[in-house]
């Protein structure tokens, strides 16, 4: 064999190993890619693309707002949606760490919402969204002429508090220390709902619940302010559980309720902004 023609020869031998190893790269990286992708479920969808359901657990005063908001989300996310769990924070935070299936937790006070993070069920920080305030809540027309946390100390009134577990009770009973005041009341409630459910029914006088359940009532009952209120504001954290189904949907979720717009209708049904 000629010396041009060995050099051809390994010429050509040396541009296929070149090639075949250029193909065994570019397989590699495909392999990669495809298995990229298998373990990011969202990798081969649209970005922004949200769909299927989710599942909120919230706090009882957040029933009106957020089933507000669960519309608006459904309208703005086709193929979506919101099934919602409201109740006592407590209970509720109980429920998850009992291992409930849930994707969001709304909850009415940090406190309830580290029994969650604690139990290493959340999925990042939780963010305060929104804060409430109490109010007393009375009767039509405030027959008993309710007009400040004092009067509810009263032996004839019938006075219903939340749970000091929950977070109306605890933020009621903060309230009632920073004034000196002790209330005995007729019943103690598992969630502020079932609080001012009393006083709708005339089953009592008054109740201790936030400024967004009397309002919330909408002339069932009548609210009165008192001024101890203004030291037991209880602070609203959101956050992502950590064995969501639908963290796509449960991030834009969370979102919405943070925005513009979810907090024009919070702020509307009587929460303060964080």
């Amino acid at each position: 064999m000629t010396r041009t023609a060995r050099r051809t020869r390994r010429t050509l031998t040396m541009a296929g190993a070149g090639t075949a190893v250029l193909l065994a790269l570019s397989a590699c990286s495909s392999s990669s890619d495809d298995a990229s992708e298998a373990s990011d479920p969202s990798a081969s969808a649209p970005s922004g693309e949200v769909s299927g359901p989710v599942t909120v657990f919230a706090a009882a005063s957040l029933k009106e707002s957020f089933t507000a908001l669960g519309k608006e989300f459904e309208t703005e996310h086709p193929g979506t949606e919101v099934t919602f769990s409201f109740g006592g924070s407590d209970s509720l935070a109980a429920s998850i760490t009992g291992g409930a299936p849930a994707d969001v937790f709304a909850s009415a006070s940090p406190k309830t919402m580290k029994i969650v993070t604690d139990a290493g069920d959340a999925s990042g920080t939780p963010v305060t969204f929104v804060r409430n305030q109490l109010e007393i809540a009375t009767l039509p027309g405030n027959p008993d002429e309710i007009s400040s946390l004092r009067d509810l100390t009263g032996p004839d009134l019938k006075v219903v508090l939340c749970d000091a577990e929950v977070p109306c009770g605890a933020a009621a009973q903060k309230a009632l220390d920073a004034a000196g005041l002790k209330v005995t009341p007729v019943s103690y409630e598992q969630d502020v709902k079932s609080a001012l459910t009393k006083v709708e029914l005339k089953e009592a006088d008054a109740a201790v619940v936030y400024t967004t359940d009397v309002r919330a009532a909408d002339g069932k009952v009548e609210g009165v302010d008192f001024p101890e209120s203004a030291d037991a504001v209880n602070d609203y954290p959101i956050v992502r559980l950590k064995d969501t189904r639908n963290a796509g949907a449960a991030e834009a979720f969370i979102a919405l309720v943070r925005s513009d717009a979810g907090q024009k209708i919070l702020t509307g049904a009587g929460f303060l902004k964080p």
